[in-house]
């Protein structure tokens, strides 16, 4: 089982929903993943860290004023670990990207948020201590991070050079996917966005792994989301669906296909 004490510098080591309502939204996801949830009071307001079986799969908080202020709607959003926020959210900047929130003190890291020069906002996170024990590639946790963007090499010369991420391309249909290594751990990947995307900047994306991608989909619906893509079959990978929680908040569920 994919378990992590500590981050792994240049992969996805976090995700949280910023919702209008947590306190719903703990109770979506807590029905529908079989989360737990556990109540952190922060200088922010309260952050809820939801788990399995007491590891942590992901964060749940509040949308932040700021980020409504500046148009943010309910979102989930990706963490990649750094080894000195500071050093990397400059690199960022250095490269053409924008720095969102600079580097600030959260609990025992940092973190700052930075967008892509394509508009792909991410989280940066260092820590020296161990906020417990991360659940990732294992079914209801995060097991897959995807990029939608409007200028893929435009995102690949980014994100390579912050990172030191190889890409690997495989064509899927009329496109080619970019598959993110992080040495020799395929992460996520970076593909172009798709023509119903057509005026959004870039967008990240967070895959849950589900035992059902249909019966997790249809569960969804009947708690009120909305099922935007249908489960889809994608050839050796698996079977995968795009859902908006009831808050408006986008996320990806996968079944993943046996691996030979």
């Amino acid at each position: 089982m994919p378990e992590f004490t500590h981050p792994v510098t240049g992969s996805f080591c976090w995700v949280e929903a910023n919702l209008e309502d947590p306190e719903k939204g703990k109770g979506f996801y807590g029905e529908l993943f079989g989360w737990t949830s556990t109540d952190m009071p922060m200088p922010i307001g309260t952050y809820s860290i939801q788990s399995i079986g007491g590891k942590h799969v992901c964060g749940l908080m509040k949308l932040p004023d700021q980020a409504k202020q500046m148009g943010a709607p309910p979102h989930w959003l990706n963490y990649v670990a750094v080894d000195d926020v500071a050093v990397a959210t400059e690199k960022a900047k250095s490269l053409g990207g924008n720095v969102v929130v600079p580097p600030m003190q959260v609990g025992p890291g940092i973190m700052s948020l930075v967008a892509d020069p394509t508009g792909g906002v991410l989280a940066l996170w260092s820590a020296k201590e161990s906020m417990g024990t991360f659940l990732w590639g294992e079914v209801n946790t995060l097991c897959w991070t995807e990029l939608a963007s409007t200028d893929v090499e435009k995102a690949k010369t980014f994100y390579t050079q912050l990172f030191g991420w190889k890409l690997e391309s495989f064509p899927m249909g009329e496109i080619a996917y970019n598959v993110i290594k992080n040495g020799d751990q395929m992460i996520g990947g970076i593909m172009s966005q798709p023509p119903a995307m057509a005026g959004a900047p870039s967008t990240w994306s967070a895959y849950f792994a589900v035992a059902d991608c249909d019966a997790t989909a249809a569960k969804a619906t009947k708690m009120g989301a909305t099922v935007v893509v249908p489960p889809t079959d994608i050839p050796s990978v698996g079977r995968f669906s795009v859902i908006r929680d009831p808050q408006g908040a986008f996320f990806s569920i996968i079944k993943n296909a046996p691996q030979s």
